[in-house]
Parts: C-alpha cells; structure tokens; sequence
C-alpha cells in the first residue's frame, strides 16, 4: 500500500491549530497526526508545519500519510455484545468497566482486545492501538459505539460525527429537579488548569452542546435524556455538574453531592447513591447514515442490569 497525499483547504469555521484541524477533518488520533507533524510530512502553503501552528482561512495544507502499519494487539477472547455488523461497521453495546482502547494502565481486557476476537478486520486509521475506533464511553458509561471495519466507514463515520450527522441520546439520573422539562447547555470546555484529568467549563475551551429533556422525576433525581450535539471529553459529566445536577455516582464530578440534602428525602438520597454502583449514564440510543448504502441506521440499548434495577426501585417498582 503506497503513502496517501491529501490537499486540504482550511474553512473559515476551522481556523485554529493545524494538528486539530487534521486530526478532525481526516479522521486521524491527534498522536497520529502529532507524529505525522514531527516526521515532517504536513506543510503549509508550501512550508513544515509545527504543531502548534495556527492556520488561518484559505491556508493550503498537504499531508502525506504512510500506509498504516498492521494492527499488532492481543486478541483476548471477552464477551462482547454485538448488535450489528456488516461488511463497513459494528456497532457494540459495551458494558460498563471496560476501557475501549489500550491506554497506560490499561494494556489489556478493552474493547478493542475484544473486538480483534471477534472480528476478523478493522480499520487502521485510529493506529495500531486504536484500529477501527471512530468514537470512545467513559470506562463506567455503557451502551452503544459503532466501530469501522473499512477504512472508507472509518473517514465517513468521522466526518458525519465532526459535522454533527450522528445522533447520540444518553439516558442518566442526575441529582436534584431540572428547572425546565427540556433545555440545552451550551458551555466550552477545556482541561481543568489544576488538575489535567478533569474537565472543566472554559472561556477559551472547545464549543460543547448539550441538550436535556426530563424523561421521569424521582424523589430527588431526574432521570433524563440527553442528546449530544457536539461530543468532547466527558461533555455530559461536566456540563451537569457546572449546573448544579451532577450524574448520580460520578466519583469525579459529583462525589457525595448528596450528603448535603436535608429533610425527609435525606435517607432516599443516601439509599439511592448506596445503590447505583458506578455513575449512571448509559448511551441508549445512536443513529447515523450508513457509509456505504446511505440508509438511515438507528440502535437502541435498553439499561444494563445494574442500572434498570435501581430505575425500578426509585419508581417504586422494587424493593
């Protein structure tokens, strides 16, 4: 397989930083285009580019990229809930607690070890440890992520994702009553300035949308949907925390928020957060257009076990 030459023309909507914008109009890991950067093969209106080179409407970019190298990972033979696949895509249902792709402290047991059990090809554009990831869940968020086998799938589906053509819906409990039945959080979010594994509403972060609608109301929780207009590092988490109404059980962002209700509905709030064992956001519902076919594709994921039985207590269903 030869080298790929691509000749990009920025818009006037991209304009910033050369790695990001690669990395979001080819479908690339930011570490694959960081690497592409240094070797020398991204330039500028003629001229290297560094990393950190802002570019401006009408700059003309050239990237080379080298044939992918063979995906080398562990197959590990995990059980994974496929829920559809075709010769371009899957589309997984993963559980909570598995990682997606390998990581420091996370080299083995993920999702993708699990899928090179499964499945016999997938894309190499996300890079030898990523192949074939279009899009990642949080380690405790469960529910739907479709995963590419073709390259092809792999640039389309990331492309629909950055232009916002991908519908992704969340189910989540959050903490205290909502103001509106439906509203929509608009806030950029960035790295937290004081501790680089969090994320934080931010001035000068990346634009995030959010938008929120009331599904049940329990006694001192909501259980709602939200739909992701955009998608960024822990989007959901931190603009339900920055409002007041953090995810039931999120440990980073919203740890113990609880203790400081008063009242009667005191001890519901205790046993509530006793029995949801890790934060509650399940991603119920994902829709895009095939890469190949151009039909319509829509999923639905149920709750997981561990989180239906708590929806059924706080209704009063189970005891």
């Amino acid at each position: 397989m030869e080298a790929q030459t691509h000749n990009l023309v920025v818009q006037e909507t991209e304009v910033g930083r050369v790695d990001r914008i690669l990395a979001n109009r080819l479908g690339l890991s930011r570490t694959r285009v960081q690497k592409l950067l240094l070797d020398g093969l991204v330039s500028v209106n003629g001229e290297p580019a560094r990393k950190s080179l802002v570019v401006d409407t009408g700059d003309e970019l050239e990237v080379v990229v080298p044939p992918v190298q063979p995906v080398k990972m562990i197959a590990e033979e995990i059980p994974l809930k496929i829920v559809h696949e075709d010769d371009a895509l899957v589309v997984v249902n993963k559980p909570a607690g598995m990682v997606v792709h390998p990581a420091p402290g996370h080299r083995s047991g993920t999702m993708v070890n699990a899928l090179l059990y499964h499945i016999s090809n997938l894309s190499g554009v996300g890079g030898r440890l990523r192949p074939g990831i279009v899009h990642r869940l949080d380690k405790d968020t469960s529910g739907l992520l479709v995963v590419a086998k073709t390259d092809h799938a792999h640039h389309f589906l990331s492309d629909a994702m950055r232009e916002r053509q991908v519908k992704r819906i969340y189910r989540a409990v959050v903490w205290g009553h909502l103001s509106m039945s439906k509203m929509t959080i608009n806030a950029s979010l960035g790295r937290d300035s004081k501790d680089r594994k969090r994320m934080a509403v931010r001035e000068d972060g990346r634009v995030a949308i959010s938008h929120l609608k009331v599904r049940e109301q329990w006694a001192r929780a909501d259980f709602i949907d939200v739909r992701l207009q955009t998608g960024r590092t822990h989007q959901i988490r931190v603009h339900l925390a920055h409002i007041g109404h953090p995810v039931v059980a999120d440990q980073l962002y919203g740890a113990g928020w609880e203790r400081g209700m008063g009242g009667v509905q005191r001890a519901w709030a205790r046993e509530l957060a006793r029995r949801v064992p890790r934060q509650f956001l399940h991603a119920a519902e994902l829709s895009f257009e095939h890469p190949v076919t151009g039909i319509e594709m829509h999923f639905e994921a149920d709750l997981p076990d561990d989180l239906s039985g708590v929806a059924g207590w706080a209704r009063g269903e189970l005891s």
